[in-house]
């Protein structure tokens, strides 16, 4: 499909849903958003894999990042791509490919920004961390990712959501012994083992810790459970996936003490690790982002629950908050969709503070 980011936001949002990108097939859609930016002629595109970036280069003090990721969860069949009662309906309408129409069309169209800016169109975000776009970028481009604030575009209903909380995932190791279920007594059952494991994650009473101002709730949970090998073997392994989402007080070996705590003495391996960003609104740049987004009715900051990569540019050293349009609650549903109003909100926000 050839995109026109010229057309109201809405309706370019529209296009966007129209092209399936969930992650590892987002190809199609960095070709078309590429292709569409290569015709404004105060950007420089460059790419790696399928992560797109446009910047300006007009002498400005100022470099600015406005990010997002282009691909989504898996498409559904039940969501037909739709403009309908003012609202985008469809798969990765708010997570988050309204926020992707605002930031390509403010791209080509806001030619004489008051700072220069970075556009950030990556893949891989709703997958495991090691394939994440931006991730890969920093590693092999870091000239690319530079700037003294950035903005991502991740669904808050327009609202400025501080930093982010932390994420970790660990195995809980069970080991049994292996016989024949008719003879159970010869064998260890490694599944049953794992009930005092489920028992004392279901009584886990999560925290809820304030950070500069900001408030971020904790959790802790089961949230895959694999063992046997056979219906009439008892089984000898049984592993119980943990994911712990950390405040941003924590670093993320403070996060993995804790666990390890909540969880002694069962055996247990941590398989991924994601560290929290604090707010990060003590920056000139945020401040005046959030006044914006207070004055086109966003209301007061609130602490982002769940991880994004603002943790990424936090451990850049880059000031970071997460605003785009869309119910972070609609996200990945079967009943995804975004107020085109939220979209209109946006537009303005962005065009406000980057004029």
């Amino acid at each position: 499909m050839t995109l026109d980011l010229t057309r109201d936001p809405a309706g370019l949002a529209l296009d966007l849903v129209a092209i399936a990108s969930p992650s590892g097939q987002e190809r199609p859609l960095a070709d078309a958003l590429a292709a569409a930016l290569a015709k404004a002629a105060h950007l420089e595109v460059l790419r790696e894999g399928d992560t797109v970036v446009a910047r300006t280069h007009l002498g400005r003090p100022e470099r600015v990042i406005v990010a997002g990721h282009i691909d989504t969860v898996p498409p559904s069949a039940d969501l037909v791509p739709a403009l309908s009662g003012g609202r985008l309906w469809g798969r990765g309408a708010v997570d988050m490919k309204a926020g992707l129409a605002v930031m390509s069309h403010l791209a080509a169209t806001l030619k004489n920004p008051s700072r220069d800016v970075t556009w950030v169109f990556y893949d891989h975000e709703e997958v495991a961390r090691d394939l994440n776009g931006l991730r890969r970028v920093i590693a092999v481009r870091p000239d690319w990712i530079a700037g003294t604030f950035a903005v991502l575009g991740e669904p808050t209903a327009t609202r400025v959501e501080g930093g982010c909380n932390g994420s970790l995932r660990a195995e809980v190791v069970l080991r049994g012994k292996a016989a024949h279920s008719a003879r159970a007594w010869l064998g260890l059952n490694a599944i049953h083992a794992a009930a005092p494991v489920l028992t004392r994650l279901a009584a886990y009473t999560p925290g809820s810790f304030e950070v500069d101002g900001l408030t971020y709730p904790e959790s802790m949970n089961a949230v895959l459970i694999e063992g046997g090998s056979a219906t009439n073997v008892i089984p000898d392994l049984c592993k119980v996936t943990v994911n712990y989402r950390f405040a941003p007080d924590k670093s993320v070996d403070d996060a993995v003490a804790h666990l390890t705590a909540v969880l002694a003495p069962f055996e247990m391996a941590v398989v991924d690790r994601a560290p929290a960003a604090r707010p990060g609104l003590d920056a000139a740049p945020a401040r005046q982002f959030a006044g914006i987004v207070a004055r086109h009715g966003g209301g007061e900051p609130v602490g982002k629950v769940g991880w994004t990569d603002v943790a990424q540019f936090a451990e850049l050293g880059i000031p970071a908050l997460n605003c785009g349009p869309g119910s972070p609650a609609l996200a990945h549903s079967d009943n995804e969709h975004c107020p085109v109003d939220q979209i209109d909100r946006y537009a303005a926000i962005l065009k406000e503070w980057l004029s």
